[in-house]
């Protein structure tokens, strides 16, 4: 998903202007097939409707035949992933919620977790509770949203498709969020929709004076809030290390200011047209959009 730009906290290193390769293009003669492919959702993986395209499925079927796993990596919660990604046999691990949790496929097994936490939570929802924002809480594979905050998402500048795909993934709660918290167990992260520029300033203020929390985007008017250990490279880094994968083996494929971390990480960054100028400079190569299945093209291009 397009965005703003990440807090400083929350990028690994800083990104370079320069020429890319054009959409579409090959990389050097005698590139290897990945070992990983790690690829964002929305913007990316799925179109600007929110469906896979047929050509990125026949994609995962050969993926799965050649044994390269297919990671999702996500700021969705994992139970925002369809299921058909998450059961594909090409899908063996998954990231979710920017970086907070790496689990385990099919088994839904976490591996490892960073996570935002209870204390944070309720103390930044205390210091912003009084704008015309919403707040919505990431905990136990759940998306939490008060229901008046629930109602009033219609105003928060959200694209149609983002506004019913944001509805229908989150729970309109009769409880507040302290009840939110008491009743639940393990806060994951928080999202945050903004109406208004000072709103949106004053979130990222008190975010930035909490020590150990970093904020980044992936939608206008989000502020997605988590741990400052939490990203999408960190994850990508860390699942690499477990499972013995040189960075230079893998791919990721990202089009916002969240994935930037995943591509700096990867040994080949690949952005996709429709991704932000920024995301672009960070890339090593571009594909074509998400909604000309542009991470299937990509990988045929070399050769998978």
């Amino acid at each position: 998903m397009s965005g703003a730009a990440q807090s400083p906290a929350g990028q690994q290193r800083g990104c370079q202007a320069g020429a890319k390769a054009p959409v579409g293009a090959h990389l050097p003669v005698g590139t290897h097939l990945p070992r990983l492919v790690f690829s964002d959702l929305d913007g990316t993986f799925v179109t600007t409707h929110k469906e896979v395209p047929r050509r990125n499925w026949d994609l995962l079927d050969r993926l799965a035949t050649r044994g390269i796993p297919f990671v999702p990596c996500t700021g969705r919660s994992i139970s925002g992933i369809p299921d058909d990604v998450l059961n594909h046999p090409a899908s063996r691990y998954a990231i979710s919620c920017n970086g907070v949790m790496v689990q385990e496929l099919p088994s839904g097994r976490v591996l490892h977790a960073d996570y935002m936490g209870k204390e944070r939570t309720l103390a930044l929802y205390q210091q912003v509770k009084h704008l015309d924002i919403t707040y919505d809480v990431f905990i136990d594979g759940k998306i939490m949203c008060e229901k008046d905050r629930y109602d009033r998402l219609g105003l928060m500048g959200l694209s149609p498709d983002d506004l019913r795909f944001t509805r229908k993934a989150r729970t309109r709660s009769e409880l507040l969020v302290p009840q939110v918290l008491q009743q639940g167990d393990l806060v994951e992260r928080v999202t945050v929709y903004w109406r208004y520029p000072q709103d949106r300033d004053y979130v990222i203020s008190r975010v930035e004076a909490t020590p150990g929390l970093v904020w980044t985007s992936s939608v206008p008017h989000d502020i997605e809030i988590m741990d400052q250990n939490a990203s999408k490279g960190a994850a990508l880094t860390w699942l690499c290390q477990h499972l013995g994968v040189s960075m230079a083996d893998v791919v990721a494929f990202g089009d916002a200011a969240n994935d930037m971390p995943m591509l700096q990480a990867a040994g080949d960054g690949v952005a996709m047209a429709n991704a932000l100028s920024e995301v672009i400079a960070c890339a090593d190569h571009v594909a074509p959009s998400n909604d000309e299945a542009g991470v299937a093209q990509y990988l045929e291009s070399l050769g998978v």
